[in-house]
């Protein structure tokens, strides 16, 4: 009867483990409950609030947004010198036919 309680809690658990919402206070309660550790969930929810306060955002989304920022600057400096060359191997191949 036990390991049936407990194979039911767990697929409940796995089930409607998306309905938890992130917010500033879900780390640090994670934190001061698994090291007992108040000084470091204090910490931890403080710089989640302040930079939710800064950016209107949480933590997570502001760094997800900071991150997408980053690869597309990536692709867009990838696309510019794959296109340059390109350009560069199409007129050298251009060069080579017209002096054939």
């Amino acid at each position: 009867m036990n390991k049936n309680k407990s194979l039911i809690i767990l697929l409940i658990t796995f089930f409607l483990n998306g309905c938890v919402q992130s917010s500033a206070m879900l780390g640090p309660a994670i934190t001061l409950v698994s090291t007992g550790n108040i000084a470091q969930a204090s910490l931890s929810f403080s710089a989640n609030k302040a930079v939710e306060e800064e950016t209107g955002m949480s933590t997570t989304e502001f760094i997800s947004q900071k991150l997408n920022n980053e690869n597309n600057l990536v692709s867009e400096e990838f696309e510019k010198d794959f296109l340059d060359l390109l350009e560069a191997n199409i007129n050298k191949t251009r060069n080579i036919i017209s002096e054939d």
